[in-house]
């Protein structure tokens, strides 16, 4: 049974469904391992196991009886605590919403839950999911599978510590500016960000709306796949028959490339040489636009976030750790119209940078620039986690930015993701030549 905690979500379910696993006992056997688990604390919020228990006895009845309702009906996952959980509490890890009960599940729990998953429960994160590096000292910081005295990624920390430790089959997280990438590449995961719009946000706490996602954070791009689809109410993309040769993919040199510390940088190198060698084509490009979107990132997402949550952060500013408290206020520092410009600008990047990678496959670029920063290190330095807060979501926010759906897959370098990039609501080709590429890399 100590096996079932490191498979992925898709073997669990083909167990369940050839009669070999019983949903009960995985359930039991995944609570069991989060009960002992010495870190505990520091991943799971709320464990939510008489919601657990019931979910997989359903479920065993429903395989028993031949009537599964997905590949995953009996499955065991967490939920980073934004998600709203009927009659659980739901705080976004910010003390602000101590105590908040929500009455009715976000509406892709609902999904999941008509799809037969069991929700094993709320996962820590980021305050009002605001950092990229997980660091909450105010309920509590999840660590790292690859270095104990070092963060998870945020804001999604818990969700990814959840899967990475063996405490869930998968994760689901929200990315606004790459808090299912950053976490799921720090913790050797495959992350999905979907595109925005593409799936519901109701009944998910807000951080800017116009940027966040949804996305899990799991073993396999299958998991991924078969994720998007419970979330959506679907079976998920096929992604059977995939083959790198001859796919043409464009390395992004601006931005992308730049200051990246020595152990991503030479884990991407790496992974992009093994594409050429199963057949890809692979050429490197700049893309001018890129490089102008980053500069309106202040202005976008802290307007935004400030403009929703100004009148609770003011009220009660006191409850907020200093360093998300200081990320929201820069939102004061903008304008209606300079918002306004803002947007009008960035609608014609999006456009130019469509045009420039049209024809690629995918764009490539490390996940992070960096590796898992120190705890100790962020607490005590100021700078030190501004700079490494930025940097942490320097690539990714390329994707949010650019309105694109993207995939964070491990490299086998620990801690070093690989990212793939592909256009608005392509999910499903992005997803197919994910599949490529974890096939390749093997």
């Amino acid at each position: 049974m100590q096996d079932w905690l490191t498979m992925t979500a898709a073997d669990l379910g083909r167990g369940i469904g050839a009669g070999e696993i019983d949903p009960v006992a995985l359930c039991q056997t995944y609570l069991d391992a989060i009960d002992a688990h010495p870190l505990r604390d520091r991943i799971y919020a709320r464990v939510t196991a008489d919601r657990a228990f019931a979910e997989a006895e359903a479920a065993a009845a429903r395989a028993a009886s031949g009537h599964r309702l997905s590949a995953l009906d009996g499955v065991p996952i967490s939920w980073k605590d934004l998600f709203d959980t009927a009659g659980t509490v739901t705080e976004a890890g910010s003390m602000l919403l101590e105590g908040r009960v929500p009455d009715r599940d976000a509406v892709v729990l609902a999904n999941a839950t008509a799809a037969g998953l069991v929700c094993l429960g709320k996962t820590h994160m980021s305050e009002l999911a605001f950092s990229g590096l997980g660091h909450n000292p105010s309920t509590a910081t999840s660590p790292c599978v690859n270095d104990p005295d070092a963060v998870s990624g945020g804001s999604s920390s818990g969700a990814a510590a959840s899967v990475a430790f063996g405490l869930a089959a998968a994760g689901i997280g929200t990315d606004t500016g790459g808090s299912v990438r950053i976490p799921s590449a720090w913790n050797d995961l495959v992350g999905l960000k979907t595109t925005s719009g593409r799936l519901t946000l109701e009944g998910v706490v807000p951080l800017a709306m116009k940027f966040d996602t949804i996305g899990p954070l799991c073993r396999s791009v299958e998991d991924a796949g078969l994720l998007l689809g419970v979330l959506e109410g679907n079976k998920g993309p096929d992604l059977r028959h995939t083959d790198i040769a001859g796919r043409r993919f464009a390395v992004l040199k601006n931005v992308a490339l730049e200051d990246v510390r020595d152990a991503p940088l030479e884990a991407f190198h790496a992974t992009v040489e093994k594409l050429r060698d199963a057949g890809a084509v692979i050429e490197e490009i700049e893309v001018p636009e890129v490089t102008d979107a980053m500069p309106l990132s202040t202005c976008l997402f802290t307007t935004e976030a400030y403009g929703l949550w100004r009148d609770v952060i003011e009220a009660n500013p006191d409850a907020m750790y200093d360093e998300i408290l200081m990320r929201f206020r820069l939102g004061k520092d903008h304008s209606g119209p300079d918002y306004v410009a803002s947007w009008a600008k960035l609608d014609g990047l999006r456009a130019g940078y469509d045009a420039a990678v049209a024809g690629y496959d995918a764009v490539l670029a490390p996940t992070a620039p960096i590796l898992p920063p120190n705890l100790e290190r962020l607490e005590q330095d100021h700078e030190f986690y501004l700079t490494e807060n930025l940097l942490a979501l320097r690539n990714t926010r390329i994707g949010n930015l650019m309105g694109l759906c993207a995939l964070t897959l491990p490299t086998g370098t620990p801690s070093c993701g690989f990212m793939m990039l592909c256009p608005p609501d392509m999910e499903e080709h992005l997803l197919r030549m994910g599949a490529a590429v974890e096939e390749a890399l093997r």
